[in-house]
């Protein structure tokens, strides 16, 4: 009992640097870029990277990922703080890698464009988020490296249910219908005790002769 509560807490110890790790990547890199933009780029000015597969667009975003509902900041910046409060709450019961890469690069998007709203301007909590990559044959919308950690986490999400894997990294296993099972045993019993009857039967007689 000793040693499942050990490997338990191991568990959840690797999970949670995982979970960390990912989130640092996610928030630094965002950061990082979204800073590089505003000191090199003007506001509206566009720069082809692959031609028209891949652009450098950088603009201001008032609202959530990809510049949906532009005017409900506020209520997206206390939705973020929520998420962000869930997660750290949460990460405790985390014991599977792969699902802390999913929380990690949820609190890294989620936390890069909460800063946004909180620091720059116009004012705090209504801070617009900067906006800079384009890929107009995809996506008419602009984002940034935190909505693509917020996406790739809902995706990574989807794959781990999907599959079953759980929380703690075990896979649900597929299981008979007990119903089918049922069905099943009696007909195996019959012709079983069918199989019996017939390989003793003949001897019976012999003997009774």
């Amino acid at each position: 009992m000793a040693a499942e509560r050990g490997g338990k807490a191991a568990g959840t110890a690797t999970a949670l640097l995982v979970l960390v790790g990912a989130a640092v990547v996610a928030y630094g890199l965002d950061q990082l870029s979204k800073a590089l933009v505003v000191h090199n780029l003007t506001e509206g000015e566009v720069v082809p990277v692959l031609g028209t597969i891949l652009q450098w667009q950088f603009v201001r975003n008032p609202g959530a990922a990809f510049s949906i509902a532009s005017g409900m900041t506020w209520i997206f910046t206390i939705l973020a703080a929520g998420v962000i409060t869930f997660i750290i709450w949460f990460a405790g019961r985390i014991r599977s890698v792969a699902w802390a890469v999913v929380f990690g690069l949820l609190l890294g998007g989620v936390l890069g464009n909460l800063t946004d709203r909180l620091l720059r301007e116009p004012s705090f909590g209504l801070g617009h988020v900067i906006d800079f990559i384009s890929t107009p044959w995809m996506l008419p919308a602009i984002y940034n490296v935190a909505d693509i950690a917020i996406v790739s986490s809902m995706v990574l999400f989807m794959i781990l249910t999907i599959r079953g894997i759980g929380l703690d990294g075990s896979r649900e296993a597929k299981r008979v219908p007990p119903a089918a099972s049922d069905d099943v045993a009696p007909a195996e019993r019959s012709a079983a005790s069918g199989d019996a009857a017939a390989q003793t039967t003949p001897a019976r007689l012999a003997t009774e002769s």
